[in-house]
Formats: structure tokens, C-alpha cells, sequence
């Protein structure tokens, strides 16, 4: 009973058009009137106490590095790069989009924002050469949604603040599984286009790659700093931030000199509207998150999925389709914040890993930003390249099928996952 009305009025508000946030709060009201808790008093204090964390610090800093790269050069840099190694192959431009992507996907931690950025860059490219509209806004957002697996990444920060989840582990442990997806883009855009009549750009010279590559220097240096950093215990996740935030308005505005006053304060000023919507969102998240626990929600999960916890590759597999089809309509932060505290004692009780458990939440509810009929990412691509829906959905559907095998194979391979990350852990 308690179970249904939470989620009637969570999901009731929503399709009604009712804002996330302010759906979450109406839910978590709904609990405290059934439980006779209401308090405006402790509902406030609640609501502060969410967003009281030193920990979500990382949120506003990593939003502003990632926009000074977006303005200050670096991610035009690394598309320059990628272009010179990669542009001259087959379909080469698909090869640029995903190698940029991994390495944005290291500066940015933002699917949105990397989508937006390449989509502007690389989609007149690739109109340009011929390349099938539908199939290249396809690839672009599947590239983009890279960026929330590969550190920094602020679905991971999300998922460790909810589900209490060690954010450094997360950030080492998305390594692996973010490369494997570029990999899997890879594999996928070289079998669509071995048929493909396309423009092969001119290879470039060596002198133009080495010049690439040190014009670019700075940009790629980024990511080993803030990996670097955590992996060795110089400063922690919330720290790396700060850290990523300053180095990249240094190499802007001293070193590429392509960031000015006005551009900073124009990046501030994105930076934090951006911040005051997650920061509410995880606030209202938070007080949900504590009157679920109240409430013995986790509990009744628990016994409604009793049977699976004996068998945890099922437990996994079943979650995973239930994240998958909520990803399908929800956008990706709320999905963390409603579904991760519910699901976290559940985990803990069948003896699986948070980490993994973590990433996977991530890279399966980033699959839901290409997905119809939301796929926020999906929607930014259209909108920047100007593709029609219609035709980018018929050609982003063989990378979302790609990463679904991707994701079954972590499913039922735990090791592939844990393995590498207890190894770059030590």
C-alpha cells in the first residue's frame, strides 16, 4: 500500500507534466501525511540537509570546467587531434566522433554538453562528406552518452551520494566499461559503413599530427590530472574537481588565450543555473530518499524481489530491465535519485558489489538518454544538427542495440567490470 501510493503520486505528477523535482517532494508529502509525520518544519530542514554535502561541491566546479572547454578551446583541440589521426579512413569522420568522445567524455563528465559541442563541430562535417543524416545524428548521440561512464562524470557523483557509494571507486571503476563502449561503437560504425560510398578526407602529415598533438597537449593532459590525482590520493573527487575547474580557465585564458572576461562570466552564469536545477532536484531527491526509508520501502522491495536475491546475476538482470524501461521516459538524474535508494539495500542484501551495481545503474540509464520517446540526448542532437526525429531514431537504433549486448555481457560477466577496477584500484 505504501509502496503504490508513493509511486502513484510520483509517477501521477509526472505525467501530468508536474516538474521532477516538485514530483518527488508531492511524493515524499504523500508519505509523510500517510505516515501522520507532515511537518513544514522538518520537510524544510530536510530539503537543506540534502544538499548539505561537501561531496556535491564536484557538481558546480566540474559544470564550469566542462563549460570552459565547450568555450575555451580544449574540445576543439581534441577534435582537431582526433581528425588528424583518424579522418583519412573509411567513414573516418564516424572514427573522429567516437575517439572525441571518449577523450571529451574525460574533460566534461556532461552527455548533454558533449553531444551539443560535437553536434556543432562535427555534424556540418559530416553532412558535408555524405554521410547519412539519420546514421551520423545516430552515432553522435551515442557517443555522447559516454560522457556520464568515463570520470569525471556527475551521474557518478549522483549515484555515490545517493546510494552511499564510494565516488572514487566509482570514477576509477567507469574506466574501463567507458573505453569498452567506444570500442563497441567502433565495432558497430565499421560494419554500417563497409558499404558506404563515402568522402574520405586527405590524410594528414606527420608534421600535422605532431602539430595537432601539441597544439592539443594541454587539453589532453587534463583527464591524466584528475584520474592521476584520485587514483594516487593527491586530492579526493570533490577536490579534482576544483583542480579540473582552475587548469582549465588557466589553459583558456593564459595558454589558448581563447577565454575572456565576458566568456567566463557568461560560462559562470550557465554553470549555475545548471547547479540551482540539479542541487533542487537532489534536495527534493533527498527527502524522498528519507521518508522511503521510513516507510520500510526498501524492505517491501526486498520481499517482493526475495526469490531473486539468491541468485544475484538475476536479481542484476531484473533490475536492469526495470531501469532500462524507466530510463525510456525519465531522464537520467532523477532515475538515480528515485530508483538508487530503493534498489541499494536490495544489492547489499544478494552480496553485490555497490560499485558495479553503480555503473551499471549509470550506463544502463545512459542508454535511456538516446532511447525514444524521451532520449533527452537524442533531442539535442536533433536539435543542433537539425535532423529530423524520425530519421535520427532509425539511425541511432544499431548503437542502442550495440550497448544493450554491451550491458547484458557486464550482466552476466561481473568480472569484466570488477575485475580491471580492483586492479586499478591496488
Amino acid at each position: 500500500m505504501t509502496l503504490a501510493l508513493f509511486l502513484g503520486v510520483l509517477i501521477g505528477s509526472i505525467v501530468i507534466g508536474i516538474p521532477v523535482a516538485f514530483s518527488l517532494l508531492l511524493s515524499a508529502i504523500a508519505l509523510m501525511l500517510h505516515l501522520d509525520l507532515f511537518s513544514s518544519d522538518i520537510l524544510a530542514q530536510s530539503l537543506i540537509n540534502g544538499v548539505d554535502s561537501y561531496t556535491l561541491l564536484a557538481i558546480p566546479f566540474f559544470l564550469i570546467a566542462g563549460e570552459v572547454m565547450a568555450s575555451g578551446g580544449l574540445a576543439k583541440r581534441i577534435v582537431r587531434i582526433a581528425s588528424s589521426l583518424l579522418g583519412h579512413r573509411k567513414g573516418g569522420l564516424g572514427f573522429v566522433v567516437i575517439f572525441t568522445s571518449v577523450l571529451l567524455a574525460g574533460l566534461s563528465g556532461s552527455a548533454v554538453a558533449d553531444a551539443a559541442a560535437l553536434s556543432s563541430m562535427l555534424f556540418p562535417m559530416m553532412a558535408k562528406a555524405n554521410y547519412p543524416r539519420g546514421r551520423s545524428a545516430g552515432l553522435l548521440a551515442a557517443g555522447g552518452i559516454i560522457a556520464p561512464v568515463i570520470p569525471p562524470s556527475l551521474p557518478l557523483i549522483l549515484i555515490g551520494v545517493a546510494g552511499n557509494i564510494s565516488i572514487a571507486k566509482l570514477f576509477i571503476g567507469g574506466i574501463v566499461p567507458g573505453l569498452m563502449m567506444g570500442a563497441t561503437l567502433v565495432i558497430v560504425w565499421k560494419i554500417l559503413v563497409r558499404n558506404e560510398d563515402l568522402e574520405v578526407m586527405p590524410k594528414a602529415s606527420f608534421k600535422e599530427r605532431v602539430a595537432a598533438l601539441l597544439d592539443g597537449f594541454w587539453a589532453l593532459l587534463l583527464p591524466f590530472i584528475i584520474i592521476g590525482g584520485i587514483r594516487f590520493g593527491v586530492f579526493t573527487p570533490t577536490e579534482a574537481a576544483v583542480v579540473a575547474t582552475v587548469y582549465a580557465i588557466f589553459v583558456s585564458a593564459v595558454i589558448y588565450r581563447e577565454m575572456t572576461w565576458f566568456g567566463l562570466f557568461k560560462v559562470l552564469i550557465a554553470a549555475a543555473r545548471t547547479t540551482a536545477m540539479v542541487m533542487f532536484l537532489v534536495g527534493c531527491a533527498m527527502v524522498a530518499a528519507w521518508l522511503i526509508t521510513i516507510a520500510q520501502l526498501p524492505q517491501q522491495l526486498a520481499d517482493s524481489l526475495g526469490p531473486l536475491i539468491e541468485s544475484p546475476r538475476l536479481l542484476m538482470a531484473t533490475i536492469m530491465v526495470i531501469v532500462f524501461l524507466v530510463g525510456m521516459v525519465m531522464d537520467l538524474s532523477p532515475s538515480v535519485l528515485i530508483l538508487a535508494p530503493l534498489f541499494m539495500p536490495v544489492i547489499k542484501l544478494a552480496g553485490i558489489d555497490p560499485v558495479y551495481f553503480g555503473l551499471l545503474f549509470i550506463i544502463n540509464a545512459s542508454i535511456g538518454l538516446i532511447t525514444p520517446p524521451v532520449g533527452n540526448v537524442l533531442n539535442v542532437v536533433c536539435g543542433v544538427s537539425r535532423t529530423p526525429m524520425s530519421m535520427a531514431v532509425k539511425g541511432v537504433w544499431p548503437f542502442i542495440a550495440a550497448y544493450l549486448v554491451l550491458l547484458s555481457l557486464f550482466v552476466i560477466f561481473p568480472s569484466i567490470i570488477i575485475t580491471p577496477m580492483n586492479i586499478l584500484i591496488g
